[in-house]
């Protein structure tokens, strides 16, 4: 089957309970919708990860639709993924450049030569497990440490939207409201419209949302001005790098996280699609690993597989690459339109965070489908001390600093659940 050709299903696969494999596609428009939905569930990560950075946002979202349409490439078009901002690099760019947490960043320049040459890194991972296989990697992050290391990265994001996109208690019941939806619409609705639950959920919920405030003024009315003001056409903002030895000495061990989410989400895809996507391993590594490279080039920030695509994909069980060639082309024409943007960044702040609740959740059940569908052996007390430990650090966000370098909780997780493993393997031994 060559790159672009998929085989066509059609609705009743779905109405039937079946699943789209990555190598399938439903009709276009239908595609398209499922497209909208990716992007919609990745937006509120993709343009938050920059604007803690001091990134322009807008750049963000479009070198996220060129860095998936690399992996697509990289990957033969075999694994579906969405590349959005990555969250482990947030840190230690903040580190790199002192950046004080509002306005852009005047040093962004100085990360984004470490953000290359941790691509790099990730880049020459990808070669040498294309060379010699992934034999060694999976010896250092069996199924125990990857469901583990991908249920800590819905966990850990989880203070997201419950301490932080909710300023009142009616942001707090809208929330509720939106996630009700969500899940209202999972259970009760079937077909393609049960496959857009995140999408149709959260279009009921913001008209619930403009009825409760706009039209009987229980909270912050939604603000259509930034809609009316922006221009529909209009260039990012792009910056050179400038290579600085500290701020890559930094930056660069942010890798050995990229390669733990990556290979959890590859483990997440083959147990959720029923297709065995290991062998396309290395080059997911190559092509996430040169995403960032290219990101960092024109001023956006590193790059990763996206957990919140995963969950999207649990929920709907379209795995479909053509659904995510759909959303990056999608995402180049928000980045290339303020005015798209602007929509998207008028949804309501709790509407927003009610969604993320829903989708950082089945970023977490994901990885213990890793557990189930690998028959982890909880009996096994090596097994469960690395699961238990590397959980409560995740979500507890358990940091340590090395000097001016900290790694915060999924980076602690990550590197907490790989030694463990391997200091009770051999004790075993």
């Amino acid at each position: 089957m060559g790159l672009f050709q998929w085989t066509e299903r059609s609705s009743e696969v779905l109405r039937q309970g079946g699943s789209i494999a990555p190598d399938e596609r439903l009709p276009w428009p239908q595609t398209g919708l499922m497209g909208i939905q990716h992007v919609i569930a990745m937006f509120g990560s993709t343009v938050l990860a920059p604007i803690l950075m001091g990134f322009d946002p807008n750049l963000a979202i479009f070198m996220s639709g060129i860095g998936t349409l690399i992996f697509f490439l990289f990957t033969g078009g075999k694994v579906p993924s969405y590349l959005g901002s990555s969250f482990a690099f947030i840190g230690v760019v903040v580190a790199a450049t002192g950046y004080g947490g509002s306005g852009p960043n005047l040093n962004l320049a100085v990360a984004l030569g470490g953000i290359i040459v941790c691509g790099l890194v990730y880049m020459l991972i990808g070669l040498l497990v294309q060379l010699i296989g992934t034999r060694w990697i999976e010896s250092l992050m069996p199924p125990v440490v990857t469901g583990a290391v991908v249920a800590v990265i819905g966990l850990n994001l989880a203070a997201i939207p419950v301490k932080n996109m909710a300023a009142s208690n009616f942001d707090s019941w809208m929330q509720a409201v939106t996630f009700i939806c969500v899940a209202l619409v999972a259970v009760l609705t079937r077909g393609m419209l049960q496959r857009l639950l995140i999408l149709f959920g959260l279009l009921v919920a913001t008209v619930v949302y403009v009825i409760l405030t706009n039209g009987l003024g229980m909270g912050k009315p939604m603000d259509f001005s930034g809609i009316v003001a922006a221009p529909w056409f209009g260039l990012p903002q792009f910056t050179a790098p400038v290579f600085d030895s500290r701020a890559i000495l930094l930056i660069v061990p942010v890798v050995f996280i990229l390669v733990a989410e990556n290979l959890g989400h590859i483990k997440a895809v083959s147990a959720m699609s029923g297709r065995n996507v290991d062998g396309y391993m290395g080059r997911a590594f190559i092509g996430d690993g040169i995403a960032t490279m290219v990101s960092g080039s024109a001023g956006g920030t590193g790059v990763t597989t996206y957990a919140e695509n995963i969950g999207v994909m649990a929920a709907t069980r379209i795995y479909s690459t053509a659904v995510f060639v759909a959303a990056a082309l999608i995402a180049l024409l928000l980045g290339f339109s303020p005015k798209f943007g602007a929509v998207i960044q008028a949804i309501p702040l709790p509407v927003m965070g009610g969604v993320s609740i829903v989708v950082f959740g089945l970023i977490a059940v994901s990885g213990a489908n890793i557990w189930v569908r690998n028959q982890v052996d909880f009996g096994n007390t090596s097994n469960l001390m690395v699961a238990a430990i590397t959980l409560v650090l995740g979500t507890g966000d358990f940091t340590l600093a090395f000097g001016d370098f900290r790694l915060g909780g999924i980076g602690t997780a990550t590197f907490g659940a790989i030694l463990l493993h391997q200091l009770l393997r051999l004790r075993r031994n």
